[in-house]
């Protein structure tokens, strides 16, 4: 009773900030992590537990199913190749930079332990960008990147993370085996989801009389659609995007707009809901995790988090811009008479810097250090592994708190210089 309690009143909390967010001017997610924080340091404050799993089944379907569900398609395929780079080989690329980093700065840090602490923040929160920058003149291509990139960067860093973990255990590892194995992870779960989404169509299509069977339906399929890519041990992550690109094209099709409305309605309440949940359970979880730590190495931890927070961040920055030549050049050249990428995947100044500065690390984040193994096979404690939370949990904060604020006097700034470009002058 006491933690349904406090998931009242956390509630209550998430609701009453979003009326003061902005008469205080400050971003909503960021207020919310920062009175999380506050309130976890209420002594009368009970300690609420992550269960990463419950973590992965209760936020991350329903928040993956509204994003693929509300993308456009046609925009999402435009920018496809922007998307896999920054979802896929960024997060590896980021994997590798930060456990060179934590290798040679953390002391008794191994490198299977500096690959798992590069994993746990190898993928980016775009949740977080796009609530930050809501309201603000941002590109309809750098929103749809960044939700696109948000849809499958959290199947590759559980890859690495679980490649990564294995090897701590003992586990050798071998590249061609991991390739292999995260090729039938996204194919399984592009397979599953595929399935499901004929599935979930064949009910809507004989129930899509009756407004509130239909809405139920749609709501349940993500977390069913999740459960069974898992059990199949399959991305999970993959099978919920597919399951939602399938029904949203389908929905456009078959359904009245008065229960387009009605559903859109009731899943902005839940995805306002969870996302407020999210924000402010990141800021309850750091006095928790501060516990276990000795005092006299908070200081060097925040440290070292800093300088991952940085190195994370101009890795990202450096690939963008390599990504935004690269469309240039593919741009430039032509096959048969048509253009190799499309003038609307091109990347300007403006979308490449936003794209960078919105690498938030956040929930996904938190869930996975959260999760880390308690002993080793062994039966002996897992090494590092309350540094390795810590840190993690500090990056996100940095992250959220850091590149939260100033993300939005960047979208500003960048605003105001294009509109001096296309200001024309007045003749007399």
């Amino acid at each position: 009773m006491e933690n349904y309690s406090i998931i009242i009143f956390i509630l209550a909390i998430v609701i009453g900030l979003s009326a003061f967010a902005d008469k205080l001017k400050i971003p909503y997610p960021i207020l919310l992590v920062i009175v999380g924080v506050e309130i976890g340091f209420i002594p009368t404050m009970a300690e609420i537990e992550i269960n990463p799993e419950i973590i992965f089944l209760l936020f991350l379907p329903p928040l993956l199913y509204d994003a693929s569900f509300n993308i456009s398609p046609k925009d999402f395929k435009t920018n496809l190749h922007t998307i896999t780079t920054l979802a896929i080989w960024l997060v590896f690329l980021t994997t590798i930079a930060i456990a060179v980093v934590a290798y040679y700065l953390i002391p008794e840090m191994t490198w299977p332990l500096a690959f798992v602490l590069g994993a746990i923040l190898s993928a980016t929160d775009a949740v977080a960008a796009i609530n930050i920058t809501k309201g603000l003149k941002i590109p309809h291509k750098t929103i749809t990147i960044l939700e696109g990139e948000s849809l499958i960067n959290d199947a590759s860093a559980l890859v690495a993370y679980r490649f990564a973990v294995a090897a701590v255990m003992g586990a050798a590892f071998i590249i061609w085996k991991a390739a292999l194995e995260f090729i039938l992870l996204l194919g399984g779960g592009f397979l599953v989801g595929f399935v499901m989404s004929k599935i979930l169509a064949f009910i809507l299509k004989r129930v899509q009389k009756k407004p509130e069977v239909t809405i139920s339906f749609m709501l349940l399929m993500p977390f069913v659609t999740y459960l069974v890519a898992e059990h199949l041990h399959v991305s999970g992550v993959i099978a919920v995007v597919i399951l939602g690109l399938a029904i949203s094209r389908f929905s456009k099709k078959i359904f009245p707009e008065s229960l387009k409305n009605q559903s859109k309605g009731l899943w902005d309440v839940i995805i306002f809901l969870l996302n407020g949940l999210i924000f402010i359970l990141i800021g309850l979880n750091f006095r928790y995790i501060l516990k276990d730590i000795d005092t006299e190495m908070i200081l060097p931890y925040i440290g070292y988090a800093a300088i991952i927070t940085i190195v994370a961040l101009l890795v990202r920055m450096a690939r963008v811009y390599l990504q935004k030549i690269n469309l240039q050049k593919a741009f430039q050249k032509s096959k048969n008479g048509k253009r190799r990428v499309s003038e609307h995947a091109l990347l300007d100044f403006g979308n490449s810097l936003i794209i960078s500065w919105s690498g938030m690390r956040g929930i996904v984040s938190l869930a996975i250090a959260i999760g880390l193994p308690k002993n080793l096979e062994d039966g002996t404690p897992f090494p590092l592994r309350n540094a390795i939370i810590f840190i993690s949990v500090a990056v996100v904060l940095l992250t959220l708190i850091g590149q939260g604020l100033t993300l939005p006097w960047i979208v500003k700034k960048i605003n105001e210089i294009e509109e001096k470009k296309t200001a024309k002058p007045i003749k007399f």
